[in-house]
């Protein structure tokens, strides 16, 4: 059994948590968040993702897994994890101010400490922060140093929402920076330990190398989807065009493939924005602005009203029309809106003079503490749908695939519907009566058979 401290109970930190400690391992989670702890320690989720809820019931249950909001208690740790948040500066870069009081607080408690810890920073972070930030604090704060009394690695993580604990369980690889090799042995075995046979690959490399994967990462995965975005509107100009068989042709191509190659009205979320401005200030501070990566960032930000556009178009003015908004949260299986699309285009709509009434089976509570009192919220889809002009599918959930052609044209009172992830058919919903359109869909071609 490893003893473990988590500093940081956000949706990374506490879903590495609860799978250490599920395994077996003594964890303790540290966050100065009280209302957070307190939630934990009656066994509920702070916030949604798939198996969470019964992972935490069972590890608090047997004792596996506790929380604290001070840090000494890493004391007795044998490894002891940063997974703070790295939030954006007012100017977009990188917000280490977290990091380093988790660093400060883990030096302290190792100053206490006789045997060998170590330390290992999740959160994301620019090049260079653990060797040049984390490592000075930790050996200040100790009055020990690095590669003796204590290991230091670098091991970020991936982690998807909606996904985080089977990933958490089954990643597809494991990344270790360092510059001492004994540190970045124990931390590979110690995971060649939790996940068994066969275990994933593991790329040992430098802290800084480590740090820049993640970022390269996210940003390549942030940049597919910006790239079939502008062929998904090349295609909607272009007569019977469709950017989902497009994606396919496209997909096959081994050098491609065919993941994130899903046309819709942008990304968002907690990772993919911060990540990429912070890899642009990282660049501008190198005296490189990586253009690339702006022009991701810019085509994203232009994709989040594309919707507002097409409803436009449908409708002509939308002011005093009713707008029903399928979809809060960034993407399914979760309640995370930070960042969603949903929220720039419904601020759109009300611009514009719309009424919007929205439904998500999971956003809807943070979402409301977002828009307030500025729209009106659905207990379900159906009621989402009653007496409205226009529909726009904003968040692919599976109970909105189900949705039949009839009961958009039972409940609206003009069925126009805008499909904003392409979870439709376009010929079921247009042979209908519904006027469809689509993310990607140019006009039909009449075919002389039809």
């Amino acid at each position: 059994m490893t003893r473990i401290s988590v500093f940081g109970l956000g949706p990374v930190g506490l879903v590495t948590a609860v799978c250490f400690a599920k395994k077996g391992n003594h964890v303790i989670g540290i966050d100065p968040d009280r209302d957070k702890l307190e939630k934990i320690r009656k066994a509920e989720a702070p916030f949604f993702e798939p198996k969470l809820k019964d992972y935490l019931a069972e590890t608090v249950a047997n004792g596996t897994f506790s929380v604290a909001e001070d840090g000494s208690v890493n004391t007795h740790s044998d490894l002891a994890y940063i997974v703070v948040g790295t939030p954006s500066s007012e100017d977009g870069s990188i917000d280490l101010a977290y990091v380093k009081n988790a660093a400060a607080a883990i030096g302290q408690s190792i100053r206490e400490t006789v045997h060998y810890q170590l330390v290992v920073v999740k959160s994301t972070v620019i090049p260079g922060t653990a060797r040049t930030i984390v490592k000075p604090i930790l050996e200040r704060e100790s009055s020990k140093r690095v590669g003796k009394a204590f290991g230091l690695c670098s091991n970020p993580e991936f982690l998807r929402e909606g996904n985080a604990v089977r990933d958490a369980e089954l990643p597809d690889r494991i990344v270790i920076g360092g510059e001492d090799s004994t540190a970045m042995t124990k931390l590979e075995n110690f995971y060649k330990e939790f996940h068994g046979e066969p275990a994933p690959p593991v790329i040992r490399t430098t802290h800084e190398n480590a740090e820049l994967i993640k970022y390269a990462n996210n940003a390549f995965l942030a940049m597919k989807v910006s790239f079939i975005n502008t062929i998904a509107n090349v295609a909607e100009r272009t007569p019977g065009a469709d950017v989902k068989v497009i994606a396919q042709g496209i997909g096959v191509d081994e050098r491609i493939g065919s993941r994130f190659l899903d046309a819709g009205l942008g990304w968002g979320g907690s990772c993919f924005p911060k990540d990429l401005n912070a890899l642009v200030g990282y660049g501008k501070s190198l005296g490189y602005p990586p253009e690339v990566i702006e022009a991701v960032v810019a085509t994203n930000e232009k994709q989040k009203q594309r919707a507002v556009q097409l409803a436009r178009q449908a409708l002509g003015s939308l002011k005093g029309r009713r707008i029903a908004i399928l979809g809060l949260a960034f993407k399914p299986e979760t309640d995370d809106v930070r960042e969603a699309v949903s929220i720039p285009l419904i601020r759109g709509l009300l611009t514009e003079g719309a009424d919007v009434i929205a439904y998500d089976p999971a956003a809807l509570q943070n979402a409301r503490a977002i828009l307030q009192d500025t729209i009106a919220y659905a207990r379900d889809p159906c009621e989402c749908l009653d007496k409205a002009d226009c529909c726009i599918i904003v968040t692919e959930w599976d109970e909105f695939k189900t949705i039949a052609p009839s009961a958009f044209l039972e409940r609206m009172r003009s069925p126009v519907v805008i499909d904003g992830r392409r979870i439709y058919d376009p010929g079921e919903f247009s042979s209908a009566g519904i006027k469809f359109s689509g993310i990607g869909l140019g006009p039909r071609i009449a075919s002389p058979l039809s």
